[in-house]
């Protein structure tokens, strides 16, 4: 075909399987993706998000200049300026706050939006600009900062088993994790090595699609796993199938955490953490009996006060069994940590050292903020207590820099708008948290109108702000090499050129990978069991049920849909998704006099959304689930479930609870619904 090219690009979105993709151009236009057929893991294969991906970078809300607000803050009033004029504006106030208030009065608020290495939250994109200012550091803390503290307790680092042995597996537990939404390719592992004899269980506070296709499923009261963890262990013990030989040689504090174990009978366990007592002895017989066991553990149950703690406890299991010896045995978080490259954010060029403020603490930490600058994140959507972010976003005091693609929440309070390009428009390096491979994503196409990537933006804005140090106008491939320069032996033989000329390469580890089999990366070299008293820590639903005026506990899972709130205004996805719903008990339902399709509020103290009722089994009694994603600004009422979310700190990496919170559902009043409608 004329004018064709094939161009080989990742995926940069907020999911462990980072797809390697190939984006066909025609005469400089993009006019097919496809997931690489190639590629191990993508195996050729998009989600159903993604799939629309070309479609939504040339939608035509597409944000392709930069903006100046003229409107009150929140209505979304903007004119259209140069770069030049936009550069100016923000060089002057930038000047004038570091000048008045110092450097920390800036609040660089970096999101997952992308996770690249050169444009996104991976390699802290702008970093060195930053330090340059003196502006205040930014913890990443709203997707798994609470779990990765806790395996890193446990195991002295969060990566994990490779995905990829789930298809050696004879018992696999689906732990707070919906395969099928959030990561599915992981299920033809999976398949795998059901084909080989495996059982599958989900546990879950929902009846997931993913649950739907287990073997088995546990309902698990939100905030519980590590008190079930124990309870499983109780049972291992009861069996005498400890691995004694893998305790003594590669755990400690193996008897204190014995002792902890045995205060966690099956039947106490059960009364916590709602899962009938035989359920529980049969999945604990599996367990002590199963070699291998795959535990896949992901970011949904860690996002409660004791999300941590939850799982330190479950990385502790597979020290028990011993299945870190056995390939295909043991827990899989997150792949990061075993990724090396070298992210250089040069902290060299603070004049100080400097205060960090912590993502999901937007609302309570802006008070002596003036400038903040969003990329990569849509707070306004995203973020917990939204009715609070939203009265801080509107101070005029606040000076709001927003670099992004599409009109969110967010860019409707913003003074100036900066247009960002998109995956197929720019370089960057990528590696997946659910898997071993590097991925290089070329740009296919050029940018619409005047978007640059993010490097860019800050390489013209620290050459419009005079400044002079050489490493901020390190060009995107020299970065990239910089990246693949720390010298770790899982990144020998990956160079730039490779990665550029094959699309993704496998990081230096053996197949299958049994990283724990000999040692822990730990000062001891030895796993770590969790001290005594401190292997279940409740969440806040757990002790405030029965004394708050709130009854119900909220989960706010991923939508199939929706990532985060990426997608949240592609009308075929709004379409798919219909309006929100939420998940409600038949017994809750009869309780409150609620009907099917019905429209509610659910609401607490710190505010309310609408939701249509749907009265379902998948939920327990006394649990509702409602899915996260949406624009606030087009779903009925105006809020999404963040409303109701509040600011509280987990229990480790300062973690937010965004399934650990408790509302009470009441119908509309008559004026909430017409205006809803």
């Amino acid at each position: 075909m004329s004018g064709e090219l094939r161009v080989l690009g990742a995926c940069p979105l907020d999911c462990p399987d980072t797809c390697s993709w190939i984006v066909t151009v025609e005469n400089g236009k993009a006019v097919k993706l496809r997931g690489n057929p190639d590629q191990p893991y993508t195996r050729g294969a998009l989600c159903v998000k993604v799939n629309r991906y070309l479609e939504h970078v040339q939608a035509d809300d597409r944000i392709l200049y930069p903006l100046r607000r003229t409107g009150p803050k929140g209505s979304g009033q903007f004119e259209r300026i140069t770069w030049e004029e936009a550069l100016d504006e923000i060089s002057v106030r930038l000047r004038g706050i570091v000048e008045e208030h110092g450097g920390e009065a800036i609040w660089p608020y970096l999101g997952t939006g992308t996770l690249g290495y050169l444009q996104g939250c991976e390699g802290v994109a702008g970093r060195r600009f930053w330090n340059v200012l003196g502006a205040s550091k930014h913890w990443l803390n709203i997707c798994s900062a609470a779990g990765s503290s806790g395996l890193t307790r446990t195991n002295g680092t969060a990566g994990g088993m490779d995905p990829e042995n789930f298809a050696l597996a004879k018992l696999i537990l689906l732990w707070g994790t919906n395969t099928l939404t959030s990561g599915h390719h992981l299920w033809k592992f999976i398949q795998d090595a059901r084909a080989n004899g495996a059982h599958v269980v989900a546990i879950d506070p929902i009846r997931t699609r993913t649950a739907d296709q287990a073997d088995e499923y546990l309902a698990i009261r939100p905030g519980t796993d590590a008190a079930l963890a124990l309870g499983l262990l109780n049972v291992v013990l009861a069996e005498n199938a400890q691995d004694e030989e893998f305790l003594a040689e590669h755990t400690e504090g193996w008897e204190d955490f014995r002792q902890e174990i045995l205060k966690y009978p099956v039947e106490t366990v059960a009364e916590i953490t709602g899962i009938p007592a035989e359920a529980i002895h049969s999945l604990g017989m599996r367990l002590a009996h199963t070699r291998p066991t795959a535990i896949r553990a992901t970011q949904g149950l860690q996002r409660h006060e004791g999300g941590g703690t939850a799982l330190r406890t479950i990385a502790a299991i597979p020290g028990v069994t011993g299945d870190w010896r056995h390939p295909g045995g043991g827990v899989a978080y997150s792949t990061s940590g075993h990724v090396h490259l070298d992210i250089d954010t040069r902290d060299d060029l603070l004049a100080k050292p400097v205060r960090t403020l912590v993502m999901t603490k937007l609302a309570s930490q802006l008070d002596d903020v003036k400038c903040l600058w969003v990329y990569a994140a849509n707070p306004a959507g995203s973020s917990p207590d939204a009715n609070a972010i939203r009265r801080q976003l509107a101070r005029e005091d606040l000076f709001t820099v927003v670099m992004e693609q599409f009109p969110t929440d967010t860019v409707d309070y913003a003074d100036i708008v900066l247009p960002a390009t998109m995956q197929t428009e720019h370089h960057d390096l990528h590696a997946g948290y659910g898997h071993l491979y590097l991925l290089w994503n070329e740009p296919a196409v050029a940018p619409p109108g005047e978007c640059l990537a993010t490097t860019e933006t800050f390489r013209r804005l620290a050459a419009h702000m005079g400044m002079t140090e050489p490493s901020l106008f390190d060009s995107d491939l020299e970065l990239a090499e910089q990246l693949l320069s720390s010298g770790h032996p899982s990144l020998e033989g990956v160079t730039l050129d490779r990665l550029r000329k094959e699309g993704w390469v496998r990081m230096n580890y053996p197949k299958p990978f049994t990283p724990f089999a000999e040692g822990f990366p730990t000062r001891s070299g030895k796993l770590r069991f969790p001290p005594a008293g401190k292997a279940y820590t409740p969440s806040h639903t757990t002790l405030a049920r029965g004394r708050s005026p709130y009854p119900l506990a909220l989960v706010t899972p991923a939508s199939h849909t929706f990532l985060n709130t990426i997608f949240g205004n592609n009308p075929e996805l709004r379409r798919r998704a219909k309006d929100p719903v939420v998940l409600v008990n038949p017994a809750d339902a009869a309780a409150r006099g609620l009907v099917g399709g019905q429209r509610v509020r659910v609401h607490n103290d710190g505010g309310e959304f609408l939701a249509d009722v749907e009265i379902s089994d998948r939920v327990a009694a006394g649990v509702v689930a409602s899915p996260k994603g949406r624009w606030p600004k087009l779903t009925p009422g105006g809020a999404n479930p963040n409303a109701v979310v509040a600011e509280r700190d987990g229990d480790m990496g300062r973690g937010p609870g965004f399934h650990d919170n408790l509302v009470e559902i009441s119908p509309c009043a008559a004026a909430q619904l017409s205006e809803s409608l």
